[in-house]
């Protein structure tokens, strides 16, 4: 039984499953089926027809993004045919970019819609700037540097309003940021594992173990008992010896292992050993986790109301729950492998998950708004590993002195990467057209930090590929941006997993990524 399964979810079935199923049955296995529903209602914008954006597109288009418009006016160059997979080469020199990229992409997934659109985008931004608040995320590469401040100040002016994906790349160096207000994940998929609740024993699991009769025991049963029941009937063992305490000091603790050794029948019996190692749940206090806890503080839940989003309403209603006893998130009915029989282990199961339901319930009167089942469910399952993201404005870091400071100690060569990229977009804006060179982009970078603080020493080692190669759109950097920036955008669509929050900057000449 491998972890986390319930027995339900391991049931054959004989069932043969659809061909949307089998078409996505991989990535299923990651997001399950709640993710990709929310995948294929998405509509992403991506501005620019180029190979970084065509590579981000093509690790979107494959796993079932709902539809895609690209908005570039631009016809396909020379170089755009010699450096983008998604161009027929040489045949589509002078044809619209962005038609033969949809045209080309559209083979990928015929269960995904593609949208060409060759109007200006700094036509849009001027004229109808509601366009870009209709999508479900906004990607846009190496759009001209006040085009793009423009585009993060439209969609950074309401918190209803499309996260904005920026990326910037120049030969073998890239960044990408992806500008929120605020992002809510239920299903954060952490490797902490729920509690077992091993030290609050719920009765029905109590009364169990303490029905098992060990010294009587068949052996080839007594090998099978699920550590769980071990460890809960050995810890009342234990209290009723001790006035009612789990074992505190570093002597009590050893006794306690001891114990738990010496109730094997035989040597071998790895179900005690697994007791053994596991019997820190015994004097582990279950509470509410730490960063569970700080969420209960969000201001969300002061304001609440019933047109708050209803992950608050949930929170709201995990936060009363806490606060009656055992004093603990809801039980799950997750449960890790251990070594036991099928027969007891699906007993095991059957406890938890009858308390389960009900603290779920208990849980749901507390709700004063209807909410879905099914979210209810996912909520209560994942109630350990909640998150909650406040982002910031696309280029924030460069408007605020200190922070850039920061970065600069913290992460020298992350943040060279980020000056060395800033100052090129600060010199196209100046001199628009003008090839730059190493003194001009290394005066624009030590005016970005103002008088009194030094460029990093490795800033360096980066200015010189960025003069060298300002706009170049390298095959090997666009297949690696490619799948970076996919990843985090469908965790941001999906509300699954847990997105970068910051600067994530390139290499590839010394091929490492990092995070400012």
């Amino acid at each position: 039984m491998s972890q986390g399964q319930d027995i339900q979810d391991v049931t054959i079935s004989t069932d043969q499953p659809d061909s949307k199923t089998r078409r996505y049955d991989r990535q299923l296995r990651l997001w399950a089926a709640t993710g990709q529903s929310a995948l294929e209602d998405a509509h992403i914008l991506v501005i620019s027809g180029s190979a970084t954006a065509t590579s981000i597109l093509k690790n979107l288009v494959l796993p079932g993004i709902g539809k895609f418009t690209i908005l570039d006016h631009a016809k396909v160059s020379p170089e755009d045919a010699g450096n983008n997979f998604f161009l027929e080469g040489p045949s589509s020199i002078g044809k619209s970019r962005a038609e033969e990229a949809v045209r080309l992409l559209g083979e990928l997934n015929d269960g995904v819609v593609g949208v060409a659109d060759t109007s200006n985008v700094e036509e849009l931004l001027e004229n109808k700037p509601s366009y870009f608040t209709s999508f479900t995320i906004v990607i846009a590469h190496n759009l001209e540097p006040k085009l793009l401040d423009k585009l993060s100040t439209l969609l950074w002016a309401d918190d209803s309003l499309p996260p904005l994906v920026a990326i910037r790349s120049a030969g073998f160096l890239a960044e990408f940021f992806i500008q929120f207000h605020e992002h809510t994940i239920i299903e954060s998929h952490s490797e902490t594992s729920p509690s077992l609740r091993i030290d609050k024993a719920f009765p029905s699991l109590l009364d169990h173990s303490l029905s098992l009769d060990f010294a009587t025991m068949d052996p080839t049963d007594h090998t099978h008992i699920p550590y769980v029941i071990i460890l809960v009937r050995a810890l009342d063992d234990w209290k009723k010896a001790h006035d009612g305490r789990a074992p505190q000091t570093y002597s009590e603790k050893t006794a306690f292992k001891k114990g738990v050794l010496a109730m094997k029948v035989k040597f071998d019996e790895e179900n005690f050993d697994e007791a053994e190692s596991q019997a820190y749940r015994c004097w582990t206090e279950t509470g509410v986790p730490s960063d569970i806890a700080a969420l209960f503080q969000d201001p969300q839940l002061s304001a609440l109301s019933p047109s708050s989003p209803p992950f608050f309403h949930l929170l709201s209603a995990l936060r009363k729950f806490t606060l009656e006893p055992p004093h603990t998130l809801p039980l799950t009915s997750t449960l890790p492998d251990m070594k036991a029989n099928t027969d007891g282990y699906i007993h095991l199961q059957k406890l938890y998950k009858a308390r389960a339901e009900e603290e779920k319930e208990w849980f749901k009167s507390y709700l004063t708004v209807p909410i879905d089942d099914a979210v209810v469910d996912s909520f209560v399952k994942n109630a350990h590993a909640l998150k909650v993201l406040r982002g910031k404005k696309w280029n924030a870091l460069d408007a605020d002195l200190a922070l850039l400071g920061n970065a600069i100690e913290s992460s020298p060569k992350q943040t060279s990467i980020h000056l060395s990229l800033s100052a090129l977009s600060a010199l196209n804006v100046k001199q628009p057209g003008v090839s730059p060179t190493i003194d001009s982009l290394t005066s624009e970078a030590q005016a970005l930090l103002g008088p009194g603080v030094d460029l990093p020493e490795d800033f360096t080692d980066y200015i010189g590929e960025i003069a060298r190669s300002p706009t170049a759109d390298l095959p090997n950097t666009a297949a690696l941006l490619g799948g970076l920036v996919a990843q985090e955008v469908i965790k941001v669509i999906t509300r699954q997993y847990v997105p970068i929050d910051s600067y994530c900057t390139v290499d590839l000449v010394e091929t490492w990524t990092g995070v400012i």
